[in-house]
């Protein structure tokens, strides 16, 4: 996506304002083409008392940008169904869907919607997907070259399982298809079953979760492995009965990638075995686990260095290694310009961590070790941690140690 908009996009925002009763397919045109020359990954509608609340999320925070009159929030919202094929006539129910909008008259631009029932009106939400996934690479998503080795090492393995783990807007699914772009050929059959199809994928079928048929993760998992696939990938493991298939499925010779909710990459083995999957079985098929947050970067049109403090060096000393510590001397931040937007930063990069399962994690995990004692054995066997990654990136003027912390600690 492009970082700085062009002239097509000037004037927009001089457009929505002077638009006093709009076209609502104008008025439309113009939030998205708005949001989109912020690099805003969502637009929300919020129905509120005193109007329509129109907010961006741009590199991961909200901004307030419009309040406009009550009055154009029902045709609005009605425009957006119309265009995602949805009921226009059911308004106290959710409704899911996607269109297509274009971009300066020529550039496609995936958007999926969610509509909720609210207090005030319906709520709409508008998610502007990436541009196409084949733009990404590990390396431009923020892996390291360590880390790059280590995932490309066991993508090659026939089988096992990979999970990518961390909240709700950490990279996990855009990191997952990275990885299937880098498997997909033409001597392969690469399948997967998501919740929802977040980018179309060229010679992979993939396959949309509907709890009005019944067909869950597990359900179409079971389904997968009579279609004689090489590589499954499933949208998220949450449950004993996707865990287990799953599990299963990876010691059966078949490569499975896959995402599930928890904190760090140790915690993935953790969780498996609260979800009653036996010790034996994880160590067996998890290959690898990989953690991710996203920081900002900061702007490199403003971008300014500043000698570490005494009394950052104090605070850090707590929860950064001395050894990491001791060589550091200057961070960086963006002072704010018009090209940022006056925020200090521009894009998204993860900060992640890579478990490799080798025999001194499977020996840990058949004794069952504590997260604490699993991460330090991670640790040991040469395991780089999400804050070290990092704080190595805040070093080298990719983002902030402000915004480290910020999202470590979430």
């Amino acid at each position: 996506m492009e970082t700085n908009p062009n002239d097509y996009y000037k004037n927009i925002e001089n457009q929505l304002a002077q638009q006093l009763e709009p076209s609502v397919i104008k008025f439309l045109d113009y939030v998205v083409e708005h949001a989109y020359s912020l690099r805003a990954s969502d637009i929300h509608l919020d129905p509120v008392e005193e109007g329509l609340k129109i907010r961006f999320r741009v590199d991961g925070v909200l901004q307030d940008i419009y309040t406009f009159h009550q009055n154009i929030h029902s045709e609005v919202v009605s425009r957006i169904k119309i265009l995602c094929g949805l009921r226009t006539d059911e308004h106290q129910a959710t409704q899911d869907g996607r269109f297509t909008d274009y971009i300066g008259t020529t550039k496609p631009i995936d958007i999926r919607v969610s509509i909720v029932p609210t207090y005030h009106g319906e709520n709409a939400v508008l998610r502007l997907l990436a541009d196409k996934v084949e733009q990404f690479t590990l390396e431009t998503l923020g892996f390291g070259e360590d880390n790059v080795l280590k995932i490309d090492k066991a993508i090659r393995k026939p089988w096992g399982m990979i999970l990518a783990t961390g909240p709700t807007g950490s990279g996990k699914t855009t990191t997952l298809y990275t990885l299937i772009k880098l498997l997909n050929n033409k001597d392969v059959s690469i399948i997967t079953i998501e919740d929802p199809i977040e980018y179309d994928i060229k010679d992979v079928s993939q396959i949309q979760v509907n709890p009005r048929t019944n067909l869950t993760f597990a359900k179409g998992l079971r389904s997968i492995i009579r279609q004689d696939p090489n590589i499954i990938m499933v949208g998220e493991i949450r449950d004993f009965e996707t865990a287990s298939l799953a599990v299963n499925t990876a010691l059966t010779g078949h490569l499975l990638l896959s995402t599930i909710h928890t904190t760090d990459a140790v915690t993935t083995i953790v969780r498996l075995l609260d979800m009653k999957i036996e010790s034996f079985l994880i160590a067996s098929t998890v290959n690898l686990a990989i953690a991710q947050r996203l920081v900002r970067k900061i702007c490199n049109h403003c971008k300014v260095s500043h000698k570490i403090t005494k009394a950052e060096y104090q605070s850090l000393s707590g929860i950064i290694p001395a050894k990491l510590l001791e060589k550091a001397e200057n961070f960086y931040r963006g002072k704010g310009c018009p090209e940022c937007n006056q925020t200090g930063y521009q894009g998204r990069i993860s900060i992640n961590e890579v478990l490799v399962t080798n025999d001194a994690i499977r020996e840990a995990i058949l004794r069952r070790e504590s997260s604490n004692k699993l991460k330090q054995v991670a640790i040991d066997n040469g395991m780089t941690t999400m804050l070290e990654d990092g704080f190595q990136k805040a070093l080298k003027g990719i983002t902030t140690i402000e915004e480290v912390l910020r999202v470590i600690n979430e």
